[in-house]
């Protein structure tokens, strides 16, 4: 099984799929992280890739292709997509990365102001990743993570200006991807601005339903 969760910059894609990596038993794909990583290894994408991450801007298709088939191959038992594909062309390179693969792409919708209050109240470890939210999942002592102590911090392209910028790039080139998916028959939607349990639930209904549908087809 391969899951693609398609949405914009805030939604949840990271903690969806967090989840439903570990439900499924499926490795999760995250190309932020795959740019997060190769920027702070100093490899030769991620220095490429560096300048563009830090104004909120895409970064180019020939990067995040090279990372990702890297990322996926050899992955037999399916893998859940997070962050990509962000582009029609890097769409249609999944395609052949994935060969006859089934897939489902499951939209995360949500409002602008809500994901701009929910990225610019966003707060991760430096230490080990965790991911917290001064609202809604706050750490128990300011700026200290919960599970290992470490210093939390917020991203440069989590600051509002960024944010706003990135919502930008997402609606004027990457939601045309939903039409794209729409006409092939594999996109779900679901509301992004729900509880995570109900989100999650969701999804793998969705997920179940159309599993049911192909093995009576069969």
């Amino acid at each position: 099984m391969v899951l693609i969760l398609f949405g914009a910059p805030g939604v949840g894609k990271g903690t969806v799929g967090t989840h439903l990596s570990k439900n499924l038993n499926i490795p999760l794909i995250s190309s932020g992280d795959i740019l997060r990583r190769n920027v702070k290894e100093e490899t030769e994408l991620g220095n490429r890739a560096k300048s563009f991450m830090e104004k909120g801007a895409l970064v180019p298709d020939e990067i995040i292709i090279k990372m990702v088939k890297e990322e996926v191959s050899g992955l037999k038992k399916g893998f859940i997509l997070d962050g990509f594909p962000r582009t029609l062309n890097q769409a249609e390179e999944l395609e052949m990365i994935m060969s006859n693969s089934s897939y489902q792409v499951i939209h995360l919708e949500a409002q602008d102001n809500f994901l701009i209050k929910r990225l610019s109240e966003r707060r991760i470890c430096k230490n080990c990743g965790a991911i917290y939210h001064l609202v809604n999942i706050p750490p128990e002592r300011e700026g200290i993570c919960d599970c290992c102590r470490g210093p939390l911090y917020q991203r440069e392209d989590d600051q509002e200006k960024v944010v706003k910028e990135r919502l930008s790039v997402f609606h004027s080139e990457t939601k045309p991807i939903v039409n794209y998916y729409r006409k092939k028959g594999v996109l779900k939607s679901v509301d992004g601005s729900l509880p995570l349990q109900k989100i999650v639930n969701l999804i793998k209904e969705k997920i179940d339903h159309d599993s049911d549908k192909e093995q009576k087809g069969n």
